[in-house]
């Protein structure tokens, strides 16, 4: 999975296209991605003991990962994700675009 919690992606379909967020949860699972205040759906809730009230509530459903695109720091673009590895052996995420390192 190239996507990781804290990274800053672009949808690049849907009705939020072309905005960007923060990555809140990535699912492995179902290869999904919670983002931040993105895909908000109205949700009819029942009344609980935590909500009494009930009603209807806003809720972020997730994203397919394949409709995403992380964001580069450096070049402040939308880029592929490719694997380099360190004189120290471990492996870091660069930028296609400017081979910068993503990962801090």
């Amino acid at each position: 999975m190239r996507i990781k919690k804290d990274d800053k992606v672009k949808i690049l379909v849907g009705k939020d296209k072309g905005k960007i967020g923060k990555v809140l949860k990535v699912v492995k699972k179902t290869d999904r991605v919670l983002v931040e205040n993105m895909n908000v759906v109205k949700v009819h809730q029942r009344p609980t003991q935590a909500n009494p009230q009930g009603g209807i509530v806003d809720k972020t459903m997730p994203i397919q990962i394949s409709n995403l695109m992380v964001m580069c720091n450096a070049c402040v673009k939308p880029t592929r994700i490719g694997m380099k590895l360190l004189e120290n052996g471990k492996r870091v995420r660069i930028c296609k675009k400017c081979n910068q390192q993503i990962d801090s």
